[in-house]
């Protein structure tokens, strides 16, 4: 009867220690740190390591701009296509998954004005 209790409760131990370790696996990065969403935050990925299910946080006004998920093509163009997902509510939370993603303000002249960012996770 105590080995079970053991079992059980080593068990109990090993869950827990796994799920912290789940949970803190993902870190979150304000992008453009102190400045937020803003022109010019282009370099803001330099220099920083990012894995899948690190979640970027856009903080900027509401109204002011958004948050656009494009390819590469939209983001050397500063163009969305149509349905891409756009983020309006001053402070998305976006997961990263593995690989190269895209983001841009859509606002006219935001994007061409450096509100855009490109950001590789492993």
């Amino acid at each position: 009867m105590a080995g079970r209790s053991y079992i059980a409760a080593l068990a109990l131990v090993c869950l827990c220690l796994f799920y912290h370790l789940e949970i803190s696996a993902a870190a979150e990065f304000p992008v453009g740190d102190s400045d937020g969403w803003s022109f010019d935050v282009g370099n803001w990925p330099n220099g920083k390591t990012f894995k899948a299910g690190d979640v970027l946080v856009f903080k900027y006004d509401k109204g002011a701009h958004n948050v656009v998920v494009v390819d590469a093509d939209g983001y050397n163009s500063c163009t969305a296509k149509s349905g891409s997902k756009t983020y309006t509510s001053g402070n998305d939370k976006i997961t990263l998954a593995k690989g190269t993603s895209y983001f841009i303000c859509s606002y006219p002249g935001h994007c061409d004005a450096g509100m855009k960012i490109k950001v590789v996770a492993n």
